[in-house]
């Protein structure tokens, strides 16, 4: 009986045993399994840390490359704009007002072309021999812009100037013309080339931080009216009062006590441009209802730092819109407005005159900067003289008869 028991009791053993035995086996294998697939992982893991550390190394040298690239895109671009011409001249032709009388025949001979010649035809008169004869003076510009052409179009040939001026150069550009040809609309309203040139800025720059730039932009809004210096963006009060000085020292030009606002948004231009045109001296002639009576300049300063390069840049752009040209004649100015008038066509003259010199591009050629002190005081502190300015003259037509 007892003997039985025993036998029992190992029987069961052994199949306890046994059963144990095909799970240690069961587990084993499934160890090894799980130790092959934890190597098999191990050596995805290293493969694509060497991957990663691999396209890491190619990342380094393709930003590298990049950074190295964008100098070179810097100088390529200036060197490019430099061989168009420092100075550059664009004729714009507004359209016919309603109130208006049909200006003399104009036509654009290679509009569809290159687009750089105008025709003016004048009035049919006769010559000596009885017959009709119409005069025909043709003109040649860098640019010419039909009635039809809008702001953008024109922003596009000069947006090319306002990237050098983040590149670190000094830009200017002229806006000139008679009175009432549509030179403060071309240069300030809500698509004109001050408000274009700010969105262009601040777009680039943003398209920049991932090379390391980052910029400290300003802004300041002067006037130039009857020979003196007014800071569009301070108190009314100080207009004509408040003396502001052009200081030029060691490359750098300087308007002494201007009220300078930080750029820290597109959406600051516009205040910016509502409390310049407030203040701006403007009135009412018999050829211009809202005739600016002042030249004025907006001036934006660019600081720009690579944190990675250590490379810094400095440009300035200038926006200028000169008081219009007008002939007594015509506006019948007097007293007060008289005085604007012959100070306007004098400054401008002499402004004309700088140009011309300068665009002779004769070595020691002599430029009458103090022919007057308006022109001085422009052309100072636009940095005309600077080497490595560009400078651009944009010419607006519009009463042509």
């Amino acid at each position: 009986m007892v003997a039985k028991e025993t036998q029992d009791k190992i029987f069961a053993e052994s199949t306890n045993s046994l059963t144990l035995e095909s799970s240690a086996r069961a587990l084993r294998e499934k160890i090894l399994n799980l130790e092959s697939i934890i190597s098999s992982r191990d050596g995805t893991v290293l493969s694509r840390e060497e991957k990663i550390t691999e396209l890491n190394t190619k990342l380094e040298e393709a930003t590298t490359r990049l950074r190295t690239e964008e100098t070179l895109r810097r100088k390529l671009h200036n060197e490019v704009l430099e061989l168009k011409g420092n100075i550059r001249v664009f004729c714009r032709v507004r359209p016919t007002l309603g109130t208006e009388i049909e200006p003399a025949t104009i036509e654009f001979p290679d509009q569809d072309a290159e687009g750089k010649d105008i025709t003016l035809f004048g009035a049919s008169e006769k010559n000596l021999r009885g017959d009709d004869v119409t005069k025909k003076h043709a003109f040649t510009y860098d640019r010419v812009f039909g009635p039809k052409c809008n702001n953008d179009e024109i922003f596009g040939d000069i947006s090319q100037l306002v990237q050098s001026a983040l590149d670190g150069y000094n830009v200017c550009i002229f806006c000139y013309g008679q009175t009432g040809a549509g030179k403060t609309y071309t240069m300030t309203s809500k698509d004109g080339m001050i408000p274009q040139a700010v969105n262009q800025i601040y777009t680039s720059a943003k398209e920049l931080e991932e090379k390391g730039w980052t910029y400290t932009m300003e802004g300041s809004f002067v006037e130039v009216y009857n020979e003196n210096i007014n800071d569009l963006l301070g108190k009314a009060t100080d207009l004509d009062r408040k003396k502001l000085e052009v200081r030029h020292d060691k490359g750098k030009t300087i308007i002494t006590d201007c009220t300078s606002m930080t750029l820290d948004g597109p959406e600051k231009m516009e205040e910016i441009l509502n409390k310049a045109s407030a203040n701006r001296s403007v009135a009412a002639t018999k050829a211009n209802e809202r005739s600016s009576r002042s030249h004025s300049v907006f001036i934006l300063k660019l600081l720009g730092l690579n944190n990675i390069t250590g490379e810094k840049s400095e440009g300035t752009l200038n926006l200028v819109d000169l008081a219009g040209s007008e002939r007594l004649s015509h506006s019948q100015s007097t007293g007060d407005r008289l005085k604007e008038t012959q100070n306007i066509n004098k400054s401008l003259s002499a402004l004309g005159d700088v140009i011309s010199a300068l665009a002779s591009g004769k070595d020691g050629a002599h430029i009458p900067y103090r022919n007057s002190k308006v022109c001085f005081s422009l052309l100072l502190f636009i940095s005309l003289a600077s080497l490595r300015s560009l400078n651009t003259l944009s010419r607006t037509l519009g009463d042509v008869v």
